[in-house]
């Protein structure tokens, strides 16, 4: 296969910039753009690698004769959590395949799932052993594993469930349990049994074990996770343990024990996201489930985090289960509606790992191998993101739909011929969003045209056309409008758009709708 391929998946602002070749391309000239402006021109001579200029923070989009990618220079490696995951760990592992998954997507995070000998004891099995679920792991292999991911620009995170015992450890741990009302542990499935994760010989233990994987593994720091019950629960010794409480203890302490570390907790279902989301650790991680089902429901999810989390990166674990039942052109149409969700309103997905693999099971050893479709879509769309992460990811976003759109505002909207327009995800309707960033309007269109029911993970219908679309806005006294149209599954970055003086409006008709299409108007 012939891409181009940048050899990290986030540059610090003073490392060399380059962009691997991979395969057979022809001389030619390597454009570098950030957003709509052309920021360096070279030429390639049609073998090697490309080395790039030193660039400023920010994203940018590499074209050569037909190809392109994406690169981010960023001061602050934490900015951004565009995470992916391993979950195979066997003695003879070719790891080469998950520095290619995480440079083509430019994942900044990798989960290192269930790389752990037991969740009460996570180095106690040696050098080799087989985990709580019977797969093969070797220590030499995860530590591959991390240091390809770093070398590749991303961090290693550690799975680590914060309150999970198993049978061998449980005599050791029973006097922290959360109980049931009939007295019995609350459990996840017959192998795993919960304490309470604030309670202090627990929490010492489990910080411990967590500095103790550093200094053996090299991790840059932990997935903490959870089972999303209980809520709230007797221990056995009969305190009442607000568990919400004490997963904010317990986050604190592991902070304050690896004051370094990369540390991301698991909400599961959005609990309990309100409190976690301000603690110190580095992003808003929530893994959805029912009554989570709808496009709405997601967009709805991050925009909470995205206020709990003041500045957090927001990751949602939205698993598309749909690629079991499913072919792979409709779930990739259900992807690619679940990431322009995502994406259009400030939040990323975890979805991609290991090599070619991605997520359609909470249980990461059961993923899906994907399919030549799957693959390019998700390069499409992640070099999308990068490319336009200032006008997706900033907290500094402000969301102007309702006071912008619509008659009796008459601010800005956008007309179809053949679709109307909605101002949530509606099946059968074009959903549209107005954000304003500074003296940009930033428009969403997300084309349901042709959906029957905006269940995210649901097998999708191709898209159907909604026709001609016109956008207008009001014209500021003297100032000369711009508009450009972006496209993750066209040209990939902003494209100018005519613009049309109609008096106190301005008119353009924009390009034709297929699934996503992001729109800035500069007034």
């Amino acid at each position: 296969m012939t891409e181009l391929l940048p050899t990290k998946a986030s540059y610090r602002p003073d490392e060399p910039i380059a962009i691997e070749v991979r395969g057979t391309t022809p001389s030619g000239t390597v454009r570098v753009w950030h957003l709509h402006e052309l920021v360096a021109e070279l030429a390639y001579a049609g073998a090697g690698a490309i080395a790039l200029p030193a660039l400023p923070p920010g994203s940018y989009a590499v074209e050569l004769e037909g190809l392109r990618t994406a690169i981010e220079v960023a001061a602050d490696p934490r900015r951004r959590l565009r995470y992916g995951f391993v979950a195979s760990y066997a003695p003879d592992k070719d790891v080469a395949g998950i520095s290619d998954t995480v440079r083509r997507l430019h994942l900044t995070g990798v989960q290192f799932y269930d790389w752990a000998y037991r969740h009460a004891d996570l180095l106690g099995g040696g050098e080799t052993y087989r985990d709580a679920l019977d797969q093969p792991i070797a220590l030499s292999t995860v530590q591959s594993l991390v240091a390809t991911v770093q070398s590749a620009g991303s961090r290693a995170l550690g799975y680590a469930a914060v309150y999970a015992v198993g049978p061998k450890e449980w005599d050791a741990w029973k006097h922290q349990a959360l109980l049931k009302e009939g007295g019995e542990p609350y459990a996840l499935g017959d192998f795993l049994f919960i304490v309470d994760p604030a309670a202090r010989d627990w929490l010492a233990h489990f910080a411990d074990d967590l500095r103790k994987s550093v200094d053996a593994l090299g991790f840059d720091g932990f997935h903490l996770d959870q089972y999303g019950y209980p809520k709230r629960a007797i221990r056995a010794d009969g305190a009442d343990v607000d568990v919400a409480a004490s997963f904010v203890t317990m986050i604190g302490a592991v902070r304050a024990a690896l004051p370094e570390a990369h540390l991301v907790f698991n909400n599961v279902n959005d609990f309990p996201t309100g409190l976690t989301a301000r603690t110190q650790q580095d992003a808003v991680y929530i893994e959805p489930w029912a009554p989570q089902l709808t496009l709405q429901a997601l967009a709805d999810t991050v925009a909470r985090a995205r206020a709990a989390g003041q500045g957090k990166p927001v990751v949602l674990a939205a698993y598309q289960h749909v690629y079991d039942t499913a072919s792979a052109a409709e779930s990739d149409r259900a992807t690619a509606l679940t990431m322009a969700a995502l994406f259009s309103h400030g939040g990323t997905q975890l979805l991609a790992g290991e090599t070619d693999r991605l997520l359609c099971d909470p249980y990461y050893v059961r993923n899906h191998v994907m399919e030549d479709s799957t693959r390019a879509l998700l390069k499409r769309w992640y070099d999308f993101l990068v490319v336009h992460d200032e006008l997706l990811m900033p907290a500094s976003l402000c969301e102007v739909t309702h006071s912008y759109a619509g008659q009796y505002n008459g601010d800005l909207d956008v007309n179809f011929a053949d679709a109307e327009i909605s101002v949530v995800a509606e099946a059968g309707k074009v959903w549209r969003r107005i954000v304003r960033d500074g003296d940009r309007l930033i428009v969403h269109l997300i084309n349901l045209c042709g959906q029957t029911d905006t269940l995210w993970d649901a097998p999708r219908h191709a898209p159907t056309a909604p026709g001609a679309a016109t956008l207008r806005f009001k014209r500021l006294l003297g100032r000369t409008p711009r508009v450009w149209a972006a496209d993750p599954d066209g040209a990939g970055r902003l494209e100018p758009v005519a613009v049309t003086d109609e008096g106190d409006l301005a008119s353009a008709v924009l390009p034709s709708l297929a699934v996503w299409q992001v729109v800035v108007v500069d007034l």
